[in-house]
């Protein structure tokens, strides 16, 4: 999906980097840490980070001939449910991060389509959407609370962990459920 054209980026947010004191020499490399609070919306239906809570940046800038390589690893946490029982989870993650950002009016501008590439207003990179990808890409679509969670009884819906091992439902045809009461009036 093409981006479609972007303000102009306010270097005061927490995701905007300014590349002014990196040298727009290859090789010229620079490293950031910060602590940024997460943007809204980041993750998937089940798990997610939540909105405000901190992302630890600890990156790489490096100048390259046609723009900004961006590398390094994101840290944070995340909240969900489980896919199979609805327990909550709350485990952190760390995701690596790479992405290139073209100069403007670079020839890698020219040659790329808009999506290919992130783009770079003047000095200043916007990480939130490599931030965004790196993130939800790792996430899965049916979080566990752990690797060997039995779920829930689909009769019941108690939690599997919390019944005994010999726990089950009578399984019934109800097409004969009206035999089943004829012999139960003989006894």
């Amino acid at each position: 999906m093409p981006k479609s054209p972007q303000s102009h980026l306010d270097p005061r947010q927490p995701l905007v980097v300014d590349t002014t004191k990196l040298p727009r020499q290859p090789g010229a490399t620079r490293a950031l840490k910060r602590v940024a609070p997460a943007p809204a919306d980041l993750g998937l239906e089940m798990i997610s980070v939540p909105e405000g809570s901190d992302l630890e940046l600890d990156l790489s800038l490096t100048s390259v001939s046609e723009g900004v390589y961006v590398s390094g690893t994101v840290r944070g946490s995340l909240q969900g449910e489980c896919g199979r029982c609805l327990n909550e989870i709350n485990e952190s993650f760390e995701v690596s991060l790479a992405e290139l950002y073209a100069y403007e009016d670079s020839t890698t501008e020219e040659t790329t389509d808009e999506d290919e590439v992130g783009r770079m207003q003047g000095d200043l990179i916007d990480l939130e959407p490599a931030v965004r990808d790196a993130v939800v890409l790792t996430l899965p679509n049916n979080p566990l609370c752990r690797p060997d969670c039995p779920g829930l009884c689909p009769d019941c819906g108690v939690h599997l962990d919390d019944l005994p091992a010999d726990h089950s439902h009578e399984d019934v045809d109800p097409r004969w459920a009206a035999l089943r009461n004829l012999t139960n009036t003989e006894e």
